[in-house]
C-alpha cells in the first residue's frame, strides 16, 4: 500500500462514520447525531429519513446560514435516495 492511502486511511475516522441504529427504519452516524443535537433535533422520534429530512428542512426554511445543516440535508438525501428510490 502506498504511503498517501496509508495516510488517507489514518485520517477517516471509522468510528465516527459507522452507522447506528436508532430504530427499525433510522440509522445514523455519530458525526450526524452530533450535528442534530447542536441544533436541538430530535431525531430519535423520526421514522425514517424522509422524516427526519423534513424535519431539517422546516429549520432551513427559517435560517439561511446552516451550511453544517444544509450538508447533512444533502447527504441524507442522496443515502435516502439510493437506499429508497426503486431503479
Amino acid at each position: 500500500m502506498n504511503e498517501e492511502i496509508k495516510n488517507i486511511l489514518n485520517n477517516i475516522d471509522f468510528d465516527n462514520n459507522k452507522l447506528i441504529k436508532i430504530n427499525d427504519n433510522l440509522y445514523l452516524t455519530n458525526n450526524q447525531i452530533d450535528t442534530l443535537k447542536r441544533y436541538n433535533i430530535d431525531y430519535k422520534t423520526s421514522n425514517s429519513l424522509r422524516d427526519l429530512m423534513i424535519k431539517i428542512e422546516d429549520i432551513l426554511d427559517y435560517e439561511d446560514d446552516y451550511e453544517e445543516l444544509e450538508t447533512l440535508l444533502d447527504n441524507l438525501s442522496e443515502r435516502n435516495y439510493y437506499e429508497n428510490t426503486k431503479k
